[in-house]
């Protein structure tokens, strides 16, 4: 039996006990900034794509001019038997049907050229950018969020871009070409119809306003629904060990019907600009054929150009539909845009160096760690780590222990520079790490978590992460160093075989092994290990204590440690409460001291009889 001082998930230490799944603040302009930086390399293609939807345009709103042509002057001309206008007019109608059908075409395939060229780059600006971000980001925002803006948010712009541009630029193009037309064959009923501009303006503005605050709505519930899905297929196990499936359904479907009720106000919105849109339209078509038909009667009006008119106007008012459904995509898109602006305009809170400093060659084993007037808080304001300074001689091990809360992780993620301390400096070999390339930073410092997570792909190509450009000798000779080629070798397929989703082809203990074999393959000056042994059973953390020894020898350590068991191969022991170190010294003086580290280690003395 083997004593623990506490759980080591360290919530509050933390700062996740309530986490901050807010969506991020969007900057001004954000949205507006990364449209431009997705269009502005295909600038080119986009004019070229615009120019030929204005000839396809040009060429469709020809045809109700034409039916003009051909009653006022092909007829007349047919009963004095010359039937050359009429077949003049009819080649130019099917002349610009087939233009604007093959435009339409060649339209559509520049813009799909375009559409997935630009989204191509959406995702991959997402994927780089969220895994730049720093380590407390991801604590506070759930990978869930991040998906959805790389999914689901993603997919409201591509809907906008493969249909909803064109039907902007159809209507748009439509609109102007025939309130030109209009105005030119009759400037009485040109302005009329132009009239009915102003009360559709007013349904639009009022659409675009009221949906927009519903489409952001609609996107932070979608976010809402992949978070909980993603949560409960994540923890899987724990769910159905300990029955969570109907409180999981009910946690799902309450976001579930706040999505369902925000697509529902969406769809409702829509509906009542339709509705309105329509009956403007139907009211001034009404209006102006009874004006028409009074300039007929009395000669100021040929019938032709009414006939035309009126075709006109339906092709003015038809689009009303297309621009209800381009609205529809337009604020969803925007919505999404602006979220995922949000993400792609957030700093990491741990930058890169503008000038990188170079470590100086190592000398001996390891390197040296020193932490000068080191502080830290959390987001929150709350205070983990008061001023203290520490340091840790090179090629030396320490051990820190305390309870949940102490500090301790917060001492390793600030020395993995996971974060950067409050107020105070932390140095390698007297370089502040703030001043390292973080590639070299990765060099230097590696950290091993009880996690020990493991990518889908072989076991060889998991040891190989510290060192990509490890041979197949060096994965192996790693492994056998730590004691893992063993089991390696009798997996089904040894050093290829595929350790699926998580590791988890392979135990817990394994997968530490592994770990392990990676940290010695990458060779670091220092490595910290965080809770290493704390998940595994007996046989398991003796096999990874063997491996711990093989691994810490000639460099420098810090063990963070739960399990009495793995201090026992520190050179120094560091017990810390409240973010101060209260004890430091070797494991023999402290045990036989009578401090807090002597009365655990007679507790854990006392669990083994």
């Amino acid at each position: 039996m083997t004593t623990t001082l506490e759980p080591a998930e360290e919530l509050e230490e933390l700062g996740t006990a309530t986490p901050d799944d807010e969506d991020i603040p969007v900057p001004p302009g954000a949205a507006r900034t990364l449209l431009g930086q997705l269009l502005g390399p295909h600038r080119r293609r986009i004019l070229l794509a615009m120019l030929v939807i204005f000839v396809q345009q040009a060429a469709l709103q020809a045809g109700p001019l034409l039916v003009a042509v051909a009653m006022d002057r092909g007829i007349p001309a047919l009963r004095e038997h010359d039937n050359g206008p009429l077949i003049a007019v009819t080649a130019a109608y099917l002349g610009c049907a087939l233009l604007s059908t093959y435009l339409q075409r060649l339209f559509i395939r520049y813009s799909a050229r375009i559409n997935q060229d630009v989204l191509l780059d959406l995702r991959g600006r997402i994927f780089r950018h969220a895994q730049r971000l720093s380590l407390d980001f991801h604590e506070r925002y759930t990978s869930g969020r991040i998906i959805s803006r790389a999914t689901s948010d993603v997919d409201a712009l591509r809907e906008l871009l493969n249909e909803g541009l064109q039907e902007l630029l159809s209507v748009a193009l439509s609109v102007s070409f025939i309130s030109v037309v209009l105005l030119v064959m009759d400037w009485r009923l040109g302005l009329a119809a132009l009239a009915s501009f102003l009360p559709m303006y007013l349904i639009i503005r009022s659409f675009r306003r009221r949906s927009l605050r519903v489409y952001r709505r609609s996107r932070t519930a979608v976010a809402s629904v992949i978070v909980k899905f993603t949560e409960t297929m994540n923890g899987i196990r724990p769910v159905q060990a300990f029955r969570r499936e109907r409180a999981n359904e009910e946690a799902f479907g309450t976001v579930n019907r706040q999505s369902a009720a925000a697509t529902a106000d969406g769809l409702l919105e829509m509906a009542r600009y339709v509705g309105f849109s329509r009956a403007v339209a139907n009211v001034w078509i009404t209006g102006i054929v009874v004006l028409g038909a009074y300039l007929v009667t009395d000669g100021s009006l040929e019938l032709g150009v009414l006939t035309a008119f009126v075709l006109y106007l339906r092709r003015l008012y038809d689009p009303i539909d297309q621009l209800a459904m381009f609205l529809n995509s337009y604020q969803s898109a925007a919505a999404a845009l602006e979220k995922m602006a949000g993400l792609l305009a957030h700093e990491p809170s741990v930058p890169e160096p503008a000038a990188p400093v170079a470590l100086p060659a190592i000398t001996g084993s390891g390197r040296a760690v020193d932490f000068r007037g080191v502080r830290f808080a959390y987001r929150n304001g709350k205070e983990v780590l008061p001023v203290f300074d520490l340091s840790l001689p090179a090629g030396r091990t320490t051990a820190v222990v305390g309870a949940t809360g102490a500090g301790k992780s917060t001492l390793a993620k600030l020395l993995a520079r996971f974060y950067d301390p409050t107020d105070g400096r932390i140095t390698l070999d007297g370089t502040d790490l703030r001043e390292l390339a973080t590639a070299e930073l990765r060099r230097n410092v590696v950290m091993v978590t009880q996690e020990s997570f493991l990518f889908s792909g072989t076991v060889a190509e998991n040891i190989a992460i510290g060192r990509p450009e490890a041979t197949r000798a060096e994965v192996e000779q790693a492994a056998k160093a730590i004691g893992a080629h063993e089991f390696i070798a009798a997996l089904p397929d040894g050093y290829d075989t595929d350790v699926r989703k998580r590791g988890g082809r392979i135990s817990a203990g394994q997968r530490q092994l592994v770990a392990f074999a990676r940290a010695l393959l990458a060779d670091p000056a220092v490595l910290i290990l965080d809770e290493a042994t704390s998940s595994l059973d007996v046989p398991g953390e003796q096999a990874v204590q063997r491996a711990m020894r093989t691994v810490l020898a000639g460099r420098t350590a810090v063990i963070i440690a739960h399990r009495l068991s793995t201090v026992e191969i520190a050179d120094r022991v560091l017990v810390m409460d409240q973010g101060r170190i209260v004890e430091d010294g070797s494991p023999a003086d402290l045990i036989g001291g009578q401090g807090r580290f002597a009365h655990l280690h007679r507790t854990w003395k006392d669990s083994l009889v």
